[in-house]
């Protein structure tokens, strides 16, 4: 298959709800067994040729849509499935902003900061992680943001289903953006 500058659809389910993102060879097979309910986008992602089609009598070709829906009931409600918190979309969501002293750094200039320290019980969770630069982290050490007296400049939040497919920064067709931004929550930060 041909090499394409926008390689990943994204994937939903029946009702509209962001299931993965996946290959345009997964995708093209989907279309090719006529397991796609709807399709959204301007226009094809790719456009896939092959041999002859001798009961057709003309070419194979198959347009891949750059946003899937697959029939079927979804077996799970995906928004109750709290995203993965992983440090590129942490950064993504906080807009690369030190939590503490509200400067925009580089990404290679950031941490992972988690409000209650791991060593006093806090966890790994979107509400109990901010974005931090070097200099703030070290500052706040093993102490809360009122123990060190460094108030958060900013509250973190679980983000919506939508935000995460956004926040994971893969490179996508600004069709393909504009359908997932025109369904982020009001209070979202990506708006």
């Amino acid at each position: 298959m041909p090499t394409h500058r926008y390689s990943q659809v994204l994937q939903l389910d029946i009702q509209g709800t962001p299931q993965a993102w996946i290959s345009l060879e997964q995708a093209a097979t989907h279309v090719a067994r006529g397991a796609v309910a709807w399709a959204e986008g301007q226009g094809p992602l790719a456009v896939l040729r092959g041999g002859f089609n001798v009961p057709r009598g003309a070419p194979s070709v198959l347009a891949v849509p750059p946003i899937i829906a697959l029939h079927g009931a979804p077996s799970v409600n995906l928004f109750d499935i709290v995203p993965a918190v992983v440090k590129g979309k942490l950064l993504r969501r906080d807009r690369h902003t030190c939590a503490y002293c509200a400067q925009v750094w580089p990404e290679r200039d950031l941490q992972c900061e988690h409000i209650v320290p791991a060593s006093r019980g806090g966890a790994w969770s979107w509400m109990n992680l901010v974005t931090a630069c070097a200099g703030c982290n070290g500052r706040k050490a093993d102490r809360t943001p009122e123990e060190a007296g460094m108030p958060l400049a900013y509250l973190p939040y679980v983000p919506s289903r939508f935000e995460s497919f956004l926040l994971e920064g893969r490179h996508i067709r600004a069709d393909v953006h504009d359908w997932l931004a025109a369904r982020l929550p009001k209070h979202s930060r990506l708006n």
